[in-house]
Order: C-alpha cells, then structure tokens, then sequence
C-alpha cells in the first residue's frame, strides 16, 4: 500500500507502546518518517521494510538510524535492506551493542564488508543476518590487515540464515563456510555466482531446507543442490537476463536433478527457457508433498523442448500428484485440456496464475467451474473472452480478486457482471489511448469499503 510520514508519525504518536511494524512492499514514505517512529516508539521491537520503496527523488534525507532511544532497546528484529540511501554507520553500531535481544539484522548496500564484521562482533547471538553489499566500500583503501570474516561468522553459532550479498566480492565468499553446516535458509538471488562457486558453499549445507538463487548457477548448480540438500523445502530459481530467445543456462536437466534428489520440496518457482514434460512429470511423482509450483518458462507458447508437444501432460501431473498444491503458475505451450486437468484434480488450489496459454473459452471454463477453491486468478495475454468471463458468476463472491490482462473482454460482458454481482468491486482500466468496445484489463475484487474514490482518468469503475 501506499502510505507516507505523516502515517508513520500518526502511528507512533497513537501507540506509546507500539512494537512492531512491517511493510512489505510499500512506498509513499521515506527516511523521516522513520525518523519519527524511532523516536517515538520506544518499545520498538520489530522494524521490518521487505522490498519496499523508500524516499522520493525530491526528499530530503534524515539520519533516521540516529533517532532510536540512547539507551537500552527491545528491538529483535531490524530489516532495511530496501532502503537505497547511505545510513550512519556508527549510530547503527552503537543501536546493535545496546540491542542485547536482536536477533534478525538485514542490511542495505552501504554497509561494507568491514563494517559488516564490526556489527557481527556486536551482535554474536544473531539468528538471521542479510549481509548488505558483502564488498569492500568503492575507491576506500584497503586496511593494511584484512579482518578475519570466517572467524567473525564462527562466532555467530546461532545464525541460520544468511541473505543479501549485493555486490558480492567472490574472494570473500569463503567467509560463510564456517556458519553453513546449521544454515537453514540461504538467499544468493543477488549473488551472480556461478556453478562452481556455489558448489564451494551448498557442500557444507547440508540443513538446508530454503534456497533463493540465480540461474547463473546453471543445472551443474542445482544437481550440487540435489546431491545435498536432502531436507530442502522450498527452491527458487530466477533468471539473470529474461529476454525472450536467449538459451538460458537452466533447464530440465538441473529440474529433473531437483526433483530426484529433495523429495521433500514443498514450493519451487523456477524460471528456465525450455523444459519437457518428462521433468515435471518427474517432479510431480518425486515430490508429491509441494504445495506450490511456479513454473516460468520464459517466452510465448513454449511447447515441449524435446518433443515439441504441449505441456499439458507435465502440468496434468502436477495436479494429479501433488494432492496438497495451493499455488500454481502455469507456462508454455498449453492446450484447454491441461485446465480441464486443472478443474478435474486441482481441488484445493486457491492461486492460479495464467499467461499466454489456453485455445478457447473452455480452459477457463473448466478452473472456475471445478476448482471450489479458487480465490486468486490472474490470467494475461490468453485468449478467453466474455463467455469464460461470464463462466463464473457463481463462484466470484467466494474469490479474493480476479485479474485479466490483454485478453478478449468487451465492456457490455464486465457491465453485465457488475450488475449481477453488485458486492463486487470491478474496475475496467484502459489507457487513455484505447478506444472502443475491448476491454484492455479488468480488476475484479471483494472490498469491505466498496469502490475506491481516487481512481485516475484510465480507471472506470462499473456498477
């Protein structure tokens, strides 16, 4: 959500024991209303800013970190690393020595890694560290004697999780072999490193059970992974360059590698640019317990790599096997027959997200029809119309929100909708350039306050 300063000053002038506070993926605001919620929320806890936007262009910047109580804290848990703007450092210092109790610290990109080893020596009893930039500050000298890093992680017994490493320096990856044996969550999806240099770390980790990284890894990363990490349970797996055509250095193999060696893998999100449905069918019978499955294949009606095939038998497994699946992202070349596989075995999906996939209105017809659960739909660029649109006016009122994207609504089928579904929010956003019947995207959802009162020029909202 959008919020600002003066929000975040309101909150703490209200709240005189106000403890936590988390924004994920917010904007609006910036450094002084941080300022104020530090000093006036003295029982502070919990500040937690995950992949939110903070300050505008045009706003000034405030030494926020200085404005926490001088004595004392409760603070537990401190996450910043969406911030972009420099912080004083020796105030961030002295809040962690006089922060007995924290145990989660995420840091931004200003933070060097010398500065990094001065807060580890600070705060040894560390659970969950994001390690900032994990570099050498730019055009600094280099310190006659490098700081002993691997000791300083040593001595953090109690760490579990390691993220951030933004602007990674490859030489100092050695550091973190000493906490890897009890990681149970690592983060390298900002670290560009590559099969070998991975391998040099998964080795030692063999607690793993969740894993972010970049493609960059290549299947030699994720069969290293396999081989390993036997009890991890969630994988994600995101592309350094997503641009249509490229060949992209994972594929069905590293996938296959996955599904045979973490039986236990409860959610992946993988993105790749080709795959069979030999793969997913693999996946789906090695690892019946996920729960989610986000499967990204980059670019349009991507059929089978090896067969040439629709990928329908792949995603059909999925549903058939994995009982227990909530979440699903749908990719490639697909037929109406994989959604009516969806409708006839997806019976406790409540995610579905659809691009460029799909014959006709039926693909839609069978999910809203056979999936009793369904409370998020998010379909784009497919070719389903108003008779799909129209498919599930029984089952909308029981749905969170319905998303459709460059698709081939008309505005009299939305309006139809909105007058049999008067408790429905539906918002037709087209662009000021659009002209005639089509609709360029519909935004169905339930709302407790009704309509929004500050919709721009491009939205209409239908009643």
């Amino acid at each position: 959500m959008s919020l600002t300063d003066h929000d975040l000053a309101l909150l703490a002038d209200s709240f005189p024991s106000f403890r936590e506070l988390v924004l994920v993926c917010c904007e609006g605001f910036g450094t002084p209303g941080l300022a104020a919620l530090a000093a006036k929320s003295r029982s502070l806890r919990v500040l937690e800013l995950v992949e939110s936007v903070v300050g505008l262009e045009d706003d000034e910047e405030v030494d926020w970190i200085s404005c926490f109580p001088d004595t004392h804290t409760n603070m537990e848990s401190l996450m910043f690393d969406c911030v972009e703007c420099p912080i004083n450092f020796e105030a961030l210092e002295a809040l962690v020595a006089r922060s007995p109790s924290l145990k989660k610290l995420r840091l931004n990109g200003s933070v060097s890694m010398a500065q990094l080893y001065r807060l580890m020596l600070r705060a040894p009893q560390l659970t969950h560290l994001g390690t900032g930039s994990f570099s050498a500050t730019e055009g600094a000298p280099l310190p006659d004697q490098e700081p002993d890093y691997a000791a300083a992680f040593q001595a953090c017994r109690s760490l579990v999780c390691l993220s951030g490493f933004r602007e990674i320096w490859l030489d100092y990856l050695p550091a973190i072999f000493p906490v890897c044996a009890n990681l149970t969550s690592l983060n390298l999806s900002y670290a560009d490193v590559n099969a070998l240099q991975l391998k040099s770390v998964i080795r030692h980790c063999h607690k793993l059970q969740i894993l972010w990284v970049l493609d960059s890894i290549c299947d030699e990363g994720l069969q290293a992974v396999a081989a390993t990490c036997k009890d991890l349970r969630e994988l994600r797996v995101f592309p350094v360059d997503a641009r249509e055509g490229t060949e992209g250095p994972v594929s069905e193999v590293g996938f296959e590698a996955i599904s045979q060696g973490c039986r236990k893998l409860e959610s992946i999100l993988f993105f790749c640019q080709r795959m069979t449905n030999a793969a997913v069918v693999s996946m789906s019978k090695n690892c019946p317990d996920l729960v989610v499955f986000r499967l990204c294949i980059i670019g349009r009606y991507r059929p089978d790599a090896v067969t040439q095939e629709p990928m329908d038998e792949g995603f059909g497994a999925i549903v058939m096997n994995c009982k227990k699946l909530t979440r699903l992202a749908v990719s490639g070349l697909l037929t109406d027959r994989a959604f009516e596989y969806i409708g006839k075995y997806g019976k406790l999906v409540r995610t579905l997200s659809v691009a460029f996939n799909g014959d006709t209105d039926m693909a839609l017809k069978y999910v809203l029809e056979g999936c009793p659960n369904l409370q998020k739909l998010e379909v784009r660029d497919s070719p389903f119309g108003d008779v799909a649109l129209r498919s599930g006016l029984h089952h909308y009122y029981n749905m969170r929100f319905l998303w459709m994207s460059s698709c081939k609504l008309t505005r009299q089928a939305c309006q139809e909708v909105a007058r049999a579904l008067p408790r429905l929010v539906l918002e037709v956003i087209n662009s000021e350039s659009k002209a005639g019947d089509d609709i360029e995207i519909l935004y169905m959802y339930r709302s407790l306050d009704g309509p929004r009162d500050d919709a721009p020029r491009i939205v209409t909202i239908l009643h």
